[in-house]
């Protein structure tokens, strides 16, 4: 790996921790359900490109798998929030 690759994944790994920990902030402290919800997409998407990277530093496919669980399950999490805020129920 070329030292300018090794200097952009770990700017790359810095940045997205930090767009992680703004996410959670807004997620704990938002002053609605609505920005919470928009707080938990943002850090599972964060989450997922962060596994990405680290995928890409290490050249294992382990944490690729573990980013394509992640997206899944965050979109599924992210619908039936939002449903829930839409309608008051999940389930029908």
């Amino acid at each position: 790996m070329s030292t300018l690759l090794a200097w952009s994944i770990t700017a790359t790994l810095l940045l997205l921790g930090l767009a992680m920990a703004c996410a959670a902030f807004r997620m704990l402290r938002g002053p609605r359900a609505q920005d919470r919800v928009v707080g938990f997409d943002s850090l599972y998407v964060n989450a997922m490109l962060l596994l990405v990277t680290l995928g890409v530093r290490s050249g294992t496919t382990f944490y690729f798998e573990a980013a394509l669980v992640i997206g899944l399950l965050g979109f599924v999490g992210t619908v039936a929030l939002a449903k829930f805020l839409l309608r008051g129920e999940v389930i029908e």
